[in-house]
């Protein structure tokens, strides 16, 4: 599966803003080269990361020169964590998943994304944190389907699919 793009990937491109407030936005390297992008709600693209060991997914809002939470504006900040309850509860739900691990940590992306991963009692790293435990393995084009399928089936509200 082909990541999102590399650092010059404009998500407005195509889409049906109406306004160029998002014309300036830039995905960084790192999260273009390690998500695919699946959708997005009004706020947050909405990356899948490209290792099938875990359903893990990654909000981004799309705000230029964004590193923390707090650097967002207050409507901004409220509409992240509205959308992140929506997925939250989405992905849980459609993964049966035991437990939900949501961080937004940085410090070797520095632009404001938000990790949502699904986790198992089984999971290869359970119970730590998955980060740097095993190498990535990247989904095949019918796993990256089928997710995109089961997000379509959970009807998350404001979910547009890409």
């Amino acid at each position: 599966m082909k990541p999102v793009g590399g650092p010059a990937f404009n998500p407005s491109h195509g889409s049906n803003y109406s306004t160029g407030r998002f014309m300036s936005f830039e995905l960084h390297p790192d999260l273009a080269r390690d998500g695919i992008l699946i959708g997005r709600f009004d706020l947050c693209l909405v990356l899948l990361i490209n290792d099938a060991t875990y359903p893990w997914f990654v909000l981004v809002p799309q705000r230029e020169h964004i590193r923390d939470l707090t650097d967002l504006a207050f409507d901004d900040y409220r509409m992240l964590w509205h959308e992140s309850r929506k997925l939250s509860q989405a992905i849980l739900k459609s993964f049966r998943g035991e437990k939900l691990n949501v961080a937004a940590l940085g410090n070797v992306t520095p632009q404001l994304h938000v990790h949502h991963i699904v986790r198992f009692s089984d999971d290869p790293a359970w119970p730590a944190p998955i980060w740097g435990r095993n190498p990535m393995q990247p989904y095949q084009d019918a796993a990256v389907d089928q997710i995109r399928a089961q997000l379509d089936e959970s009807t998350i509200s404001g979910f547009v699919r890409v």
